[in-house]
């Protein structure tokens, strides 16, 4: 029970607050703030494409984040089992690194009203579109959800886990490159 009150409080501190949790495009990040930099990323691989429509319907390309700031992307379903466990892996990151990291969400095969009700569940703060015939989950090799991936600032793919990734894991990634 202490778990979820301190769940609830983090998520609402972290800027997912709100009475809306929608998962459009009021849920895009702000500017990327002035004490932040970000180191170079060694990898050659470049992250592929991600365009999709947001649940309120506003197109996005998700170049747009990385230009600038690290993204998480993550792959997930408003059916998929152990997509929530994962969600709650995000609220203490979305927390400490607030606008300095983007995050989104591509849901695969799922309809906009079963994957609303899951976002406002689950109090998603970021924008999460739709991926209907899977194009996006194939360029990342995502069979199953949930799966998480990083793109560096300029949109070089740093790593990636099937199957969801620890807190452990995504603090290291995201720490390799945002230096505040």
């Amino acid at each position: 029970m202490r778990r979820l009150a301190i769940l609830a409080a983090t998520l609402a501190v972290a800027g997912c607050g709100g009475a809306s949790y929608d998962g459009g495009r009021d849920r895009l990040p702000g500017p990327v703030p002035d004490d932040v930099t970000f180191a170079p990323v060694e990898s050659t691989a470049v992250a592929p494409p991600i365009a999709m429509k947001l649940l309120d319907g506003t197109s996005l390309d998700v170049a747009t984040l990385w230009r600038d700031r690290p993204v998480v992307v993550f792959f997930m379903a408003s059916w998929c089992s152990r997509c929530g466990t994962q969600q709650e892996v995000f609220a203490p990151i979305i927390e400490r690194y607030g606008d300095a990291v983007g995050f989104v969400g591509v849901a695969g095969r799922d309809k906009a009203e079963p994957l609303k009700r899951w976002v406002a569940d689950h109090q998603v703060g970021y924008p999460v579109g739709t991926d209907p015939d899977l194009a996006i989950w194939r360029r990342y090799a995502v069979r199953t959800p949930p799966a998480v991936a990083v793109v560096a600032p300029g949109g070089k793919l740093m790593r990636g886990w099937p199957g969801g990734a620890t807190s452990e894991e995504l603090e290291s990634a995201l720490e390799a490159v945002v230096k505040d």
